[in-house]
């Protein structure tokens, strides 16, 4: 009872039944079944199998759905597995080139060209500007840290982009995360074969296509780098095997090459400038198209500041300070002269080295540059617009060494054709030289006489033969200057016959020209073939004294990693060809020329000497020339041999002959050209001197007689 304190008693139903073991009555089994749910509705015959149908139909997709993509997940735990296996350390993966580089130093041992694929040097992700590893990120794959290797949202945009675009699904955007696109750099681990692939190029552009098949492969790829590698490995690989345009590979290699700096130390403009570079390395780089590749800068400094990587003000900044490129890679100079040393020296340290080399030449940059804008400021200046005339210059020392070359009017075009090294041309009257040296070195003076009068001679196999001079007139008895400077025919071959067409051909080739000379008396007028890199060599062995020069770029050479140079050369000159009493005589004519003769275009405000030089029809002018420093060689004409119009090689050959010289010899005193002054003589059979030695024109006369004889006759 309440208020008694003691607990209530439990309350126990009645026991309605004795019988507790046996089975319950009716009533009781009513009582412990469910409630009713209420009367179902019914379907009715179509209903009932329309539901049935398509009952049907979801448990077969469903069973064939689980089945087809538990064989999936099985293939691509497999793939990834496999591909796992055989991925190796991140330290092999960094420079995966075929071939190695060369880069090559002026005479200063500044960086003016590379060619190849150059490595800049193994870098991490670590290691690198914290703005180029944002710009790349924000730029290719903004959700790096958070993906597994692949990105299905960024893939279903690329689509959705592609066929708003009328492109195929997987064609143009691919979606592709880092990952995604170091597997594609990686090749899918399938190493490059020489021998089956025609070129390196050819493997990689195989790696970079697309297609369905592609993408599925790159994705257990993908994973297996993930779970082999950290995400700081991934940038590694990529940061270091990207191409980056203009033969770079990899961003330190880029870095070097457009801003002369190390990828350590790249500010947010340059960064944004070399994460753009991604995307067409050779469409947007810097030193192909400077405003497309800010432009795109611009893009990718958007990016970075939308997604917290630089502030607003930092952005402007980017913005309003752009990327510069250094000065090497702004003079864009050599690349003439680049291709000459890559193709004049070893094929297994150059066009087909496996190493990475450091070659120093002779390259003067100062001087290429001022080469260039010479030539530049004369087809300005003195062509007509849209003029098709092409015009090449050496410039060298006189020991050989080439200092500048320009191998046609587009000065941007490494690997085009170089007129200066390939182009073999009539020498026309720059031949001359050679034939009044032969006469020279064996004896006779310029002061002494020649007849400018009508020749004939009967060539065997030919008949006659009636050279004419320029001008179709004829002067007399003149002096070998007087001859030379005016670039005189008759004479020529008159002085050619006299001193045996052996002798001038022993000297041309002497003095390295190599083709094949004529054999005919045409010799002397320069109807055999040349370069003007062996011209201008030629002159240089006037200008030394007599000597043999070989032109040579090449100064020393080394691996990259090796401070010993594997090969070293320190100067051109080889063999006497003519004596220095020669050489020095032969100078003090071709100054004449200058002076008073056909070149008078070409004087300089100190000493110079040199030669015009215009083949039949004018399908080639020259000028070659040379103070007492330098020596330089000007061609000009049509690559399809064409005639020039109006053109000599007193006239626009000397004019550009002269604005190169005027440049390269600012802020250097004049000297003296080394040359020998002839003491004068009077003309054969006057009295009051000893009578001058008059070359023979005949050369059966020239058989007969002494040629260190007298001649006192006229023929």
């Amino acid at each position: 009872m309440a208020g008694t304190g003691k607990r209530r008693a439990p309350l126990v139903v009645d026991r309605r039944y004795a019988n507790t073991t046996g089975a319950p009555k009716k009533a009781e089994r009513r009582s412990s079944a469910p409630a009713p749910r209420g009367p179902r509705r019914k379907r009715g015959l179509i209903g009932g199998l329309v539901f049935g149908f398509f009952h049907l139909i979801w448990r077969i997709v469903w069973g064939v759905s689980w089945r087809i993509g538990a064989v999936v997940a099985m293939i691509l735990a497999a793939s990834t597995f496999y591909f796992y296996s055989t991925l190796p350390p991140v330290a092999d993966l960094l420079d995966g080139r075929a071939r190695g580089s060369v880069t090559l130093l002026d005479r200063e041992g500044k960086v003016f060209a590379w060619r190849g694929e150059t490595f800049g040097g193994q870098i991490t992700s670590d290691t690198v500007s914290e703005h180029l590893r944002n710009a790349v990120i924000a730029t290719e794959d903004k959700r790096f840290y958070r993906h597994f290797g692949i990105s299905p949202r960024g893939i279903a945009s690329a689509i959705r982009i592609n066929l708003s675009e009328g492109r195929g699904p997987l064609s143009g955007n691919g979606g592709s995360t880092i990952t995604q696109q170091v597997a594609k750099l990686l090749c899918l681990g399938v190493p490059y074969d020489p021998k089956a692939w025609k070129s390196e190029a050819e493997y990689e552009a195989d790696c970079r296509t697309g297609g369905v098949w592609r993408k599925i492969k790159e994705v257990p790829y993908a994973m297996a780098m993930e779970a082999k590698y950290s995400k700081a490995d991934i940038l590694t690989i990529y940061f270091n095997r990207a191409y980056l345009g203009a033969g770079a590979r990899g961003f330190e290699a880029a870095a070097q090459r457009y801003f002369g700096k190390s990828a350590n130390q790249v500010n947010p403009s340059e960064a944004a400038m070399l994460a753009g570079l991604l995307k067409a390395p050779s469409y947007y780089a810097p030193t192909n198209n400077m405003e497309r590749a800010r432009d795109r800068a611009r893009v990718i400094i958007g990016l970075m500041q939308e997604q917290g990587y630089l502030t607003a003000a930092e952005a402007a900044d980017a913005i309003a300070n752009p990327a510069h490129l250094s000065p090497a890679a702004a003079a864009r100079a050599g690349g003439f002269f680049a291709d000459w040393v890559m193709e004049s020296g070893p094929e297994s340290f150059t066009s087909k080295t496996t190493e990475d080399v450091v070659i120093r030449t002779t390259m003067d940059q100062r001087m290429q540059k001022q080469a260039e804008e010479a030539l530049a400021h004369v087809f300005a200046t003195k062509v007509k617009e849209g003029s098709q005339a092409q015009a090449a210059i050496v410039v060298m020392s006189a020991d050989g060494a080439v200092r500048a070359m320009v191998g046609g009017r587009n000065t941007d075009g490494a690997g085009s054709f170089n007129r200066a090294t390939q182009a073999l041309r009539q020498t026309g009257s720059t031949f001359k030289p050679f034939v009044y040296a032969a006469a020279l070195n064996l004896g006779y003076s310029p002061a002494d006489f020649v007849e400018d009068t009508p020749l004939t001679m009967n060539i065997p196999g030919s008949g006659p033969w009636t050279p004419q001079n320029y001008d179709k007139t004829f002067k007399g008895l003149i002096t070998l200057t007087e001859a030379l400077a005016e670039s005189r025919n008759i004479p020529a071959v008159r002085v050619s016959e006299a001193a045996g067409r052996e002798a001038v051909r022993q000297v041309a080739q002497g003095f390295g020209i190599q083709s094949d000379l004529a054999a005919g008396p045409a010799l002397a007028l320069g109807a055999s073939e040349s370069t003007l890199l062996e011209m201008t060599g030629a002159f240089a062995g006037i200008l030394n004294g007599g000597s043999a020069v070989e032109p040579y770029g090449m100064v020393e050479l080394r691996l990259r990693d090796d401070p010993m140079p594997t090969f070293t050369q320190t100067g051109g000159i080889q063999q006497r060809v003519i004596s220095e009493t020669a050489a020095q005589y032969l100078t003090y004519m071709m100054a004449q020329v200058i002076n008073q003769g056909t070149g008078t275009r070409a004087k300089l405000d100190r000493e110079a000497a040199g030669k015009t030089g215009t083949t039949q029809a004018a399908r080639d002018a020259w000028f070659i020339g040379y103070t007492a420093d330098y020596v330089a060689g000007v061609w000009m004409g049509y690559d399809d041999n064409k005639p020039l119009t109006g053109v000599t090689g007193g006239g626009l050959p000397a004019e550009i002959w002269r604005e190169v010289m005027m440049r390269i010899h600012e802020g250097i005193p004049a000297r003296p050209l080394p040359m020998l002054i002839p003491e004068p003589r009077l003309p054969p059979g006057q009295s009051g001197a000893a009578p001058a030695r008059e070359p023979a024109a005949d050369p059966i006369e020239n058989i007969l007689r002494d040629v260190f004889g007298s001649f006192t006759g006229t023929y």
